[in-house]
Formats: structure tokens, sequence, C-alpha cells
């Protein structure tokens, strides 16, 4: 059995894992932390069933992490920085859900969260848990950095393209999330009344903290091979949208082909990508993706769409924002991680 323990199991990441790793055969979960929570029961601070309702809380400084063979971090960007590293003291593997050692560049890090990174060492160690990408690495990695929700929707929207070098110029990708996906902090936009039969466009162009993220995995794979934007010939315009739903994730991905690719090529560079991994899938010609394919799942859909007389390119990428986009993915790393098979707990 895996020894695991969850920092900030009480937010929706938290509950999310915590319900998929109940069904796990092979983990037990030792401790769970929150700071606003602390001495109830997991029962009490959500509505679940008793499984899961008879975990007790505890504050973070008395998790003890010599206990567990693995951590999961759940806390927000730059909170979790310094658990982190208290945890790899320790001895213990981590997977990290926050943005904190997801950008290799620690000047980058600091110019898109706000303040600088205080673990440069433990960051050249993080690999990025994206297994469709990094399988290889994460197996022996004792440092995973979980990707953020609306990356991992357009990056496996897109690398068999970057693989194949055919991006180029201003790729668009127009996202749509549910509201579990701004987290459970209370905040002005995910009040009801302001969510509730609406559709809010936010950081659109080139300003969501998401997009450097995007473009260094896309950046590295292929022929512009060390994720530099200076050595690239394309550039991601990203439009993420906050939706009046629960849970669920779309991104509508617009590409130029380069003259000559037809779509026979697209789709069986796609299917040679793809063909093996176990949660992602591509849809049948004509069939576009939608939330539907995927919500309560940890799959990722793919619908590949070729304008008819043009090179325009339309990729439709689903995933459930709160299983694929994040505790989902966070699970199938820790199965890559211990050499269990891959879906264990995700199907």
């Amino acid at each position: 059995m895996i020894k695991i323990g969850i920092y900030g199991a009480t937010g929706y990441t938290g509950l999310e894992l915590l319900r998929l790793l109940g069904r796990h055969p092979e983990a037990h979960i030792v401790w769970l932390t929150s700071e606003n929570s602390a001495g109830q029961r997991f029962g009490d601070v959500f509505t679940v069933p008793p499984p899961l309702g008879r975990y007790s809380l505890i504050v973070a400084a008395a998790a003890d992490p010599t206990a567990v063979d693995l951590v999961f971090c759940c806390l927000p960007h730059g909170v979790s920085l310094e658990p982190v590293a208290k945890a790899r003291q320790a001895g213990a593997r981590v997977i990290d859900l926050s943005a904190d050692f997801r950008l290799k560049d620690p000047a980058v890090y600091a110019k898109w969260y706000g303040h600088p990174h205080t673990q440069t060492d433990l960051l050249a160690q993080a690999v990025y848990g994206l297994p469709e990408l990094h399988r290889v690495e994460i197996a022996q990695a004792d440092l995973i950095a979980n990707p953020g929700c609306y990356p991992t929707s357009v990056i496996l929207g897109l690398a068999p393209l970057a693989k194949a070098d055919w991006l180029t110029g201003t790729v668009i990708a127009d996202s749509k999330s549910g509201v579990s996906g701004a987290g459970r902090s209370l905040s002005l936009k995910t009040h009801f009344v302001e969510a509730n039969e609406n559709l809010s466009p936010y950081n659109i162009g080139r300003t969501h903290r998401h997009l450097p993220e995007m473009e260094q995995e896309l950046g590295q794979i292929g022929k512009w091979g060390n994720g530099q934007m200076a050595n690239r010939r394309w550039q991601i315009i990203f439009s993420p949208h906050l939706t009046p739903i629960s849970r669920g994730m779309l991104s509508t991905i617009y590409v130029t082909l380069p003259e000559g690719i037809t779509e026979a090529d697209v789709r069986a560079q796609y299917e040679a990508m793809y063909a093996a991994e176990p949660l992602v899938y591509l849809l049948k010609p004509g069939q576009v993706a939608t939330m539907g394919h995927t919500v309560n799942t940890n799959f990722c859909a793919i619908g590949l769409t070729c304008v008819p007389d043009s090179r325009t390119l339309i990729v439709t990428s689903s995933i459930d924002n709160l299983g694929k986009g994040a505790s989902g993915a966070a699970v199938q790393n820790m199965n890559v991680m211990f050499g269990l098979p891959e879906t264990w707990g995700l199907m």
C-alpha cells in the first residue's frame, strides 16, 4: 500500500482526489490537512458519504511527511513552495497540484505569479506531470508538477501538430471551464447571480497565467525542442471563459496548417500519437468533442475538423477540469510513479 498525505484537502481538487483514492486498491490515506477546517471530520466540511466522511482534518503544521510515501499538495500557488520542500526533505515523493513547479524558468514564474521562486533547486528537479509527453521521466521522478486544467486541454489538443512541426503563425485557443475551476474560495465572479445564465471571458489574449505553461510544453516537442519562444514560428492567443456549470472543460483551437498537409495526414498524426494512450481518445471523422464526452471522467476527447477549401484545422479538446485537468491527472501520475496500472482508481 502507498501511504499518502494530502495538504489542503478541503478544496475541490482535494475532495476529488480523496474520492478517487478511496477506490484505489493501493492507496492508504494517513493524514489530511486544512488550515480553515482543522480538527473537523471531512464529513463536517463536505456532504460526502460515510467512507469519506470518517477522515479527520488536522492543521498543516501537525502533518508528518516522514509517515507517508507520497504527498499530494493541493494548496494555492505560492503557498505550496515551503510544504513541498519540507516533504521532499523528509523523503516523501510529491505531486504538487499548484503552478509552483510547472514553469522551468524562475524568472518566468516570477513574472507571471508576482513573487520570486524560493525553491529553485527543486524546480530544476520537477517533472511536468503529463504522462502523454513525459511518462518515462514521471516514473523516475520524486517531484511532479501536476499540469493546469486549461493547459492539459490545449497541450493534448495540439501536441501531435507540434511533434510534426505543423504549428505556424497564430494559434487561437478558445476555452470554456466550469466554475469549480476557479476553486472553492469565494469571489465575485463565481457568485451564483454573477455566473448563472452568463458566459464570461477573462484574462484573454496573452494575459492568462496558464499561457507560458502551454507554450513551454508545446515548445519542447519536435523540432523546436528547447522551449524558447524566440526559436519558434508560432504563438498562442488564449481566451478562457467561465461557464455556468459545475465542472467540465472544452477548448476549441484554430490552427492554420502548412501548405500540402491534408485531413488524412492530420488524422494519421493524431492516431499515431494517441492510439496507445489509455486516457485520450480520438473521435471519429465528423464528430466534435463536447463537455459531455468527458465530464466526471478522467479522459480527454479530441475531435478534428478540417475546413473545406482552406488550411484551417479546428481541434476540439474536452476534459473534466477536476478529473484529467487536476486530481485525476494526479492519480494517473501516482500510478506511473509507483509502477502501477495507469488507470487504477480512474475507471
